[in-house]
């Protein structure tokens, strides 16, 4: 039900936060407790939109097929895992600092919240996007004990690239939503405009992480990851034509995971 290649999205951002607030090597300990966090708290929110969102992916022919709503994974083992995924979760902020642990709430919130915004609102992928967006914050703050601005183009960057690549994957689902009243930006917009959409979130993405190089003074060998991200991005907008959707998912997966790896990369070999 939830591969460990999901986080391979929002993981990078949040190793790269680790290299900034650590000027260069973060510790091992730090890092470990990171990636714990990270790990446990995105299988604890799949995990709970997979619960949530049962009924309606049994409705769908796109997810009709996963595990819960076949019955392969009973809902038992779900709650399970998730009541294991928080324990996880809240163990690692414990760990980590004093406010790492007092701001666990608040992500859980959000966590919680986002799987309903989709019977509301058409901002759910804004909403998606600054829950991923924790995971440089939250690791800037593991490091540091404090939040500082610095992070904050990074975070923000975070925000628009997922949300810019969530509407694009909402795109399989526009029928659907239609069919049964379900909120998203390509329902509400249509494949055109939500095409343009993504690009321009994707556009912001870009220039702030452009900004978080300038902040924190990173070296030509960041600039130069920059430039491949984004030949990315105009490669991942280049697969997804209005009249054609067919390479949607290599757009969403391949191209995605590529660029958190290249910021992360990047980053890594500009400050070591």
């Amino acid at each position: 039900m939830i591969k460990f290649s999901h986080s391979i999205f929002a993981l990078p951002f949040a190793l790269t936060s680790t290299i900034l607030a650590s000027n260069g090597l973060p510790p091992l300990r730090e890092t470990i407790l990171i990636i714990l966090a990270m790990v446990s708290a995105r299988s604890l929110a799949m995990g709970l939109n997979r619960l949530i969102d049962k009924d309606i992916d049994a409705l769908n022919p796109r997810t009709s097929k996963r595990e819960l709503p076949t019955g392969r994974i009973k809902v038992v083992e779900v709650v399970i895992f998730i009541m294991v995924s928080l324990i996880l979760f809240i163990f690692s902020a414990y760990m980590l600092n004093e406010l790492c642990l007092k701001l666990a709430p608040v992500a859980l919130i959000f966590i919680f919240v986002y799987s309903y915004t989709k019977r509301f609102t058409w901002l759910c992928h804004i909403v998606l996007g600054i829950c991923i967006s924790a995971a440089p914050v939250g690791a800037w703050i593991a490091i540091k004990g404090t939040f500082n601005w610095e992070i904050l183009p990074l975070s923000i960057a975070v925000v628009f690239w997922l949300a810019g690549f969530d509407i694009l994957y909402a795109l399989q689902d526009i029928d659907f939503d239609k069919r049964y009243g379900l909120y998203s930006i390509p329902n509400r917009f249509g494949i055109s405009k939500s095409l343009w959409i993504s690009r321009t979130f994707h556009l912001i993405t870009f220039l702030m992480l452009v900004l978080t190089g300038i902040v924190f003074n990173l070296s030509t060998l960041y600039w130069i990851g920059m430039v491949v991200v984004l030949l990315l991005f105009v490669y991942e907008h280049s697969l997804v034509k209005k009249d054609d959707l067919s390479r949607l998912n290599l757009a969403f997966f391949n191209m995605n995971g590529y660029i958190s790896i290249i910021v992360f990369l990047s980053t890594s070999l500009s400050l070591m």
